[in-house]
């Protein structure tokens, strides 16, 4: 898609409207001039999720996400900033301009990957006929669905079908809706054998296959013959629209509950999805019986971090799927295996018992992928040594393959205990096939054979985990006065303004202005990287004499300067209570008290700055210690002297008193 131009941005957050938008994902309830609903987000039962019409913003107070109506699209659907403009433009009617293809060969390919989409259309919407609306199909196609026990609304929500078994009907139709046949055999639909086309699919249920944004991709077609010399399924063959490696079944309808859930219940075939939906498991999705790829991984990792694979009780099946496993773990995810009991699948199983049946079956039998292959390979060891090892060997290939070391770390010392072993024994073989993985991803053959990489992918110690995160502890004067920049940032005050005379004249400027020129003065900046960039586009801004309303952030591209503006807009993000008890702001009058807020916002800045350096100087004396020159401690000494003396005189423009 080519750059959206501005003035057609800004016509698309004009006419939306989130109330609306929202209302299609959300059921929203009137509160007071808001409304509310249960969050999109995480699971709750009371609603925690709130959208201002008035403001055009919402805001999750469970996930912390908020917005404007483009940010929840790209929270919600996974979409980037122009697809999240794109989808709303089509809704409101707004014509977008598009990039214009350059050769006529570029022309051919997006008409006909467009005519490929409408010809899957067409055929879902015709197979759908057929079923519900044809003997044959009633009786054939609807009675083998309801026969598996699917009720009428999930029938219709996956928009499942049946393609009459007379040898043309879909093909005749086609062609006299105008559509190639050409395009008909590229999408699998048609064959033509000696001049003879005919159906691919006749006499079979029909299971579309969707994209994420819920295009018809492909089909798997269902025999209803019992001939074993007749293939059970039948997928659409691969075309410039379908790549089978890259798509998940069922995850059109399961994206959002994915989200909401933060899982993935990863099932085998079309009837173990439609099944689980219908029981009230709606974040699963199928890979159709094809071997799990990187690419379907990535897929789910849009949305979570964590995967639950349910298998049956096929042993066959489940070795030939470690490599699935392995594959998932690679991608740095959570795996979790649950295996159903003997002779059922999630789709049969699931038809058997009460939803909160499954779920506490579900719960009761999940297991770490390292007890359930260790469990599995265990039992046909028949406690054979060697074999015993091989096992070992193959658990830990797995680990090695895990990004994190502290996620490493932790199943290194699980499977030490698991066989009774000593720690350090399964470390050296983890390091061993950790450096042959990095040697293999560097293409640096020579990195396996060197000793001096050992220790880098040993088991931290103890000390070495223990270290969190350290947190900036200035970050609530650096939030404060970026509050102060984008919430008041037009509005003018007048402040002193002393001439090349030394004679002071109030002068009105912008709160944009004032903050820029006393940071600027002292060559301050933000620490925060986000606040950096805010400060950066508000002073590019002044350059070109424009200052930036609220709307103007909240059209920004960026998801999480939107999220930051967001939390500005609402009201229980107007100040925080630890701001408000420190530098002694009165929150009923802000706006009245305008110039006192912003010097406040910008005096406490400067002190936050003046603190650091000050222990910055603190730090560089103990480290030099007896090797400082007098020269150096003088200059640390003097400087230190004053800032102490500004800071306290910053202190007292503050209202505060300094404790040493």
């Amino acid at each position: 898609m080519s750059r959206i131009p501005p003035h057609i941005i800004d016509e698309i957050m004009q006419t939306s409207r989130i109330e609306e938008v929202i209302g299609e994902f959300v059921s929203l309830k009137k509160s007071g001039s808001n409304l509310k609903g249960l969050s999109p987000f995480v699971d709750e039962k009371s609603p925690s999720f709130m959208v201002s019409p008035a403001k055009q913003i919402f805001k999750c107070f469970s996930s912390g996400k908020g917005g404007t109506v483009v940010s929840f699209l790209m929270e919600k659907e996974h979409f980037s900033y122009p697809e999240a403009l794109k989808w709303l433009a089509d809704k409101y009617g707004i014509q977008v301009p598009e990039d214009k293809p350059q050769t006529a060969e570029e022309m051919a390919a997006i008409t006909e990957r467009e005519s490929l989409y409408i010809i899957n259309e067409f055929a879902k919407e015709h197979f759908m006929h057929n079923m519900h609306e044809t003997n044959e199909g009633q009786n054939i196609g609807l009675s083998y669905f309801e026969e598996r026990g699917f009720r009428k609304d999930i029938i219709q929500k996956f928009q499942l079908g049946y393609c009459l078994n007379s040898g043309d009907d879909f093909t005749k139709a086609a062609l006299k809706k105008g559509y190639k046949k050409e395009y008909l055999e590229s999408v699998g639909l048609t064959r033509t054998k000696e001049e003879r086309s005919f159906d691919f699919f006749r006499g079979r249920v029909m299971f579309p296959i969707h994209s994420i944004s819920g295009r018809v991709l492909g089909f798997g077609g269902r025999t209803l013959i019992t001939d074993k010399k007749v293939a059970k399924y039948f997928n659409s063959p691969e075309s410039i629209i379908y790549n089978k490696s890259e798509i998940l079944y069922g995850l059109y309808f399961a994206k959002g509950d994915i989200i909401k859930y933060d899982n993935c219940f990863l099932c085998e075939g079309y009837t173990d999805v439609i099944s689980m939906h219908q029981a009230g498991v709606p974040n699963s999705v199928a890979s159709s019986g094809t071997s799990l790829t990187k690419e379907q991984i990535r897929l789910i990792k849009r949305y979570t971090q964590n995967i639950t694979i349910l298998y049956d009780g096929d042993a066959a099946g489940i070795k030939a799927s470690f490599r699935g496993i392995d594959l998932i773990l690679e991608e740095g995810m959570n795996v979790k295996v649950v295996l159903f009991p003997d002779g059922d699948d999630p789709d049969s199983y699931s038809k058997k018992v009460s939803t909160t049946e499954l779920m506490d079956f579900i719960k009761a039998n999940t297991q770490d992928f390292v007890s359930f292959k260790t469990s599995l390979l265990l039992a046909e060891g028949n406690n054979d040594p060697l074999q015993k090892a091989q096992i070992i060997r193959d658990v830990v290939h797995s680990i090695s393959l895990i990004p994190d070391q502290i996620t490493r770390s932790v199943f290194t010392t699980e499977i030490a205990r698991v066989f009774g072993f000593d720690e350090s024994i399964v470390i050296n073989e983890l390091n061993k096939l950790r450096k042959n993985n990095i040697a293999r991803d560097l293409e640096e053959p020579q990195i396996a054979q060197n000793p001096a990489f050992t220790d880098t992918f040993t088991t931290p110690t103890p000390q070495s985990t223990t270290a969190q995160e350290v947190k900036n502890p200035y970050a609530i004067e650096e939030f404060e006065l970026i509050r102060i920049l984008v919430k008041y940032g037009i509005f003018a005050i007048t402040t002193d303004h002393i001439d090349e005379h030394g004679v002071s004249h109030p002068v009105e400027v912008s709160v944009a202005e004032l903050v820029h020129h006393e940071l600027s003065k002292d060559e301050l900046i933000f620490q925060y990287p986000i606040y950096q960039e805010i400060y950066q586009q508000i002073v590019e801004g002044l350059s070109s004499k424009t200052l930036y309303k609220i709307s103007f952030w909240l059209r920004h591209e960026k998801p999480e300067v939107v999220q930051l503006i967001t939390e500005i807009e609402t009201d229980q993000y107007e100040l925080s209570p630890k701001w408000l008890s420190k530098y002694n702001v009165d929150t009923n009058r802000e706006v009245d008290k305008l110039k006192a807020t912003v010097m406040n916002g910008i005096y406490a800045f400067k002190k936050l700055r003046i603190m650091q350096r000050i222990e910055q100087i603190q730090k560089d004396l103990n480290e030099l210690a007896e090797n400082i020159t007098d020269e150096q401690l003088q200059d640390l000494l003097s400087e230190q002297i004053v800032l102490e003396r500004v800071k306290m005189s910053i202190a007292g423009k503050l209202n505060q008193t300094i404790i040493h």
